[in-house]
């Protein structure tokens, strides 16, 4: 979360806190979203009590290659910046946030833009180990066996295309079977970012074997040839993610309009762009849902006082920006075809984006979500003397 920044003198306090609330477990980013925001709302701050513009400050800090990442604990982790994005990522956005054409709006509403920059160094402790399997069939056919699975994310299409790309078919021509220890080797487990970078790193060396089986032997296409390949995370790289909005926000009412969302990122070679695409959009949605809307309430006594949906709002699609996606020009030598960790970080710098073109808008500093309308309209009516129409 701080290592996004060159700074020799950085420390975190963390403090694990019993509590008599409802259970919570792992969402989208691992705690990287809520430090992302204290750190992203804190530089913008920065940036403007120097008297310097957001973007350009950070591009003046922001790591580049070459930097020390953290600490030893890092590299304990196998982490690198083999590969870098970040600086396309910056001006993909600030291009686009820079060039909006905005409506005219009337003069009740403020608009402001806002930016914020996400890393995502993702490493499961102690390694993350995966194992594929890939058999070649009669017919030029081929069956692969991975142990990750898939909820969503397009694993099993990333991997019939990792497999395809190296024995030189069609991915038509792989049938994927997945999630079942009868089928393979122990998988760690589809989080951390690891379904491509991870299994698809063994699957790419299962299918490296094969091939090497089938170009040395006589008549291969009569055996059932085998190749098997394993990875453990020994060796990750660090992704990046950038977030612009364009933002008008009603003086009087606290109301909220997104006039743009644009989004870059550096996720080395994609190997499935229209995939990753649409996996990147739905990170956002998801963050602006919770930066915009979802509120869970404990009362005194520690129950959740939230009882329905109907106080709980998840956002539908008429209440979903379009997202421009943008793609760094990177590939990664660590990652299988060059590719990095996607799936978790595009979440990340939402809010703290939405919050800076909040602030930019209107002069108000917001320190937690959601940005709901009540709570604009409280702090805008504090702030300044409402005119009643």
């Amino acid at each position: 979360s701080i290592a996004l920044y060159k700074c020799p003198n950085k420390r975190i306090d963390g403090k694990a806190v019993y509590t008599n609330t409802l259970p919570a477990g792992a969402f989208r980013g691992y705690g990287l979203s809520q430090t992302n925001f204290a750190v992203e709302s804190g530089m913008d701050e920065l940036a403007r009590k120097l008297k310097m513009d957001p973007v350009a400050f950070r591009r003046l800090n922001m790591v580049r290659p070459g930097d020390p990442l953290v600490s030893a604990e890092t590299e304990h982790y196998g982490l690198e910046m083999a590969s870098y994005g970040l600086d396309q990522c910056v001006d993909l956005v600030e291009q686009d946030v820079n060039a909006a054409l905005l409506p005219d709006l009337g003069p009740d509403w403020q608009v402001g833009r806002g930016i914020a920059l996400g890393m995502i160094a993702t490493a499961p402790p102690r390694g993350h180990f995966a194992e594929s399997q890939i058999t070649a069939l009669s017919g030029n056919q081929f069956e692969l066996r991975v142990g990750t699975c898939e909820f969503g994310n397009g694993t099993t299409t990333v991997h019939a295309q990792i497999a395809a790309q190296v024995l030189g078919v069609d991915p038509t021509q792989i049938r994927v079977l997945q999630s079942d220890t009868d089928l393979t080797g122990h998988d760690s487990g589809a989080y951390g970012s690891t379904g491509t970078v991870i299994a698809g790193s063994a699957t790419k060396a299962a299918a490296e074997e094969l091939l090497a089986r089938l170009q040395s032997t006589e008549n291969a296409t009569d055996v059932a040839l085998t190749g098997i390949g394993h990875a453990d995370g020994a060796r990750r790289s660090i992704a990046f993610n950038v977030q612009g909005f364009v933002v008008a926000v009603h003086r009087r009412y606290g109301t909220l309009q997104i006039l743009q969302s644009v989004h870059a990122a550096d996720a080395g070679t994609v190997i499935n762009p229209q995939q990753c695409m649409g996996q990147i959009e739905g990170g956002v949605a998801q963050a602006i849902g919770a930066a915009l809307y979802e509120r869970l309430e404990i009362d005194a006594e520690g129950a959740v006082s939230t009882a329905s949906f109907r106080n709980y709002h998840l956002p539908a699609f008429p209440d979903l920006p379009e997202t421009v996606v943008h793609f760094a020009d990177t590939h990664d030598p660590l990652g299988p075809m060059g590719a990095k960790s996607m799936s978790e970080s595009p979440y990340n710098p939402v809010a703290a984006a939405l919050g800076n073109a909040i602030r930019d808008a209107t002069g108000l500093r917001f320190t937690a979500t959601p940005f709901a309308p009540d709570t604009l309209y409280r702090d805008l009516g504090a702030r300044t003397q409402i005119t009643q129409p």
